[in-house]
């Protein structure tokens, strides 16, 4: 099954790490696979790095004489590559692939991991009720919209969160037990923690301040909590973490919260939690860090966004922005038996969501797209 996933992305976000692993694990299968991007961008320099064969065009220029002299690249590049699946992971220039399909056979797919809803308009109902052969979600919520808003046929979308490497996120005891005495951890400690960049959405103030209200009821119970915010500088950084735990109630920064900052490898990290927090206000329509956490074997508490009613049950979830919600999760949590049964929910949500299983549910699709093709 020869595929080009079309990553025209500028950073590495949630949207290209989806392409760019499904991209990975399909070549890694021994599909032969193209990654089509923007020049000089993060997800061309990852595929690169893992031996991925690129290409790189102005798929988001709006210049006309630019998309017409790219139309004629992309031309060539189907007739020299021949690929059975386009799979488009944004929507610029998804027209011009859409353009091409006929004159070339391939089947046409659209990846929607973005949090915003399509608008319902004439392109958008042309493009994925008559373009694509297939609408790729990666959150029921969006395959809703596309049904319900957009009016395309429940048997062409398909809902595929994605999956995370488990021989490299998963359960290890003596990574656990390094990081905890690198930040001085003890047995007593009860671990929390948030992964992510220090951005807004993320929701890393709204943790600390749901910490402090939680405190009270966790010490009850016999746990001395701690934060570790396994966090990088980008909207905020370590001073503003300094000051939302003191602004909380927390003391300095180092007593109740700490923050990594940028780490080599964030599964040693996250080994070394007891819960995690998804505590973002916006986004997760691809929940990269969620997987982490819980491939990790580390049970995890969430705001109600994105993906995330897809991963966990209502129980243990809460609304965005809402800290005493949050607090009164991470309270529950407390509880010995309450955690051991979030964990083994975790467990056993995370069985089909290894990369493998993404491989396998994307190529499951792709095969029942182009099954006449291939037998002509």
């Amino acid at each position: 099954m020869r595929s080009i996933q079309v990553v025209n992305v500028r950073w590495y976000n949630a949207t290209a790490w989806y392409g760019v692993t499904l991209a990975h694990a399909l070549q890694t299968a021994g599909h032969p696979t193209l990654v089509a991007g923007l020049a000089d961008t993060p997800p061309l320099l990852k595929a690169r790095e893992l031996g991925l064969e690129t290409l790189a065009l102005p798929f988001n220029s709006l210049n006309p004489a630019t998309l017409f002299a790219m139309g004629g690249n992309m031309d060539r590049l189907m007739r020299e590559f021949r690929p059975d699946v386009v799979n488009c992971h944004r929507g610029e220039a998804f027209i011009l692939w859409a353009l091409l399909k006929k004159r070339h056979g391939y089947a046409l797919v659209r990846t929607r991991g973005d949090q915003r809803l399509p608008r319902d308009n004439t392109p958008n109902r042309w493009l994925h009720r008559r373009a694509a052969d297939a609408v790729v979600a990666t959150n029921s919520r969006m395959a809703r919209h596309f049904v319900d808003a957009l009016g395309v046929p429940p048997v062409r979308v398909h809902t595929i969160v994605g999956g995370v490497d488990k021989g490299r996120f998963r359960p290890d005891s003596a990574a656990r037990r390094m990081v905890r005495e690198r930040c001085g951890f003890t047995d007593a400690d009860f671990v929390l923690g948030v992964v992510g960049r220090m951005d807004e959405v993320k929701g890393m103030r709204e943790a600390i301040q749901a910490l402090a209200l939680a405190r009270p009821r966790l010490e009850a119970a016999g746990r001395r909590p701690r934060l570790l915010l396994i966090a990088f500088p980008s909207q905020y950084g370590e001073a503003d973490a300094a000051r939302w735990a003191e602004t909380a109630g927390l003391g300095d920064l180092g007593e109740t919260v700490l923050v990594s900052g940028k780490v080599e490898r964030p599964q040693d990290w996250i080994n070394a939690l007891d819960l995690g927090i998804l505590a973002s206000l916006g986004s997760e329509a691809i929940a990269r860090a969620a997987l982490e956490i819980m491939a990790c074997g580390v049970p995890l508490v969430s705001t109600k966004v994105g993906v995330m009613p897809d991963l966990l049950p209502e129980e243990y979830l809460c609304e965005p922005g809402d800290e005493s919600a949050l607090a009164d999760l991470l309270a529950i949590c407390g509880d010995e038996d309450r955690l051991a049964t979030l964990c083994r929910i975790c467990g056993e949500r995370m069985t089909d969501l290894g990369v493998d299983d993404f491989c396998a549910q994307t190529l499951a699709l792709y095969r029942s797209l182009t099954a006449g093709a291939l037998e002509r």
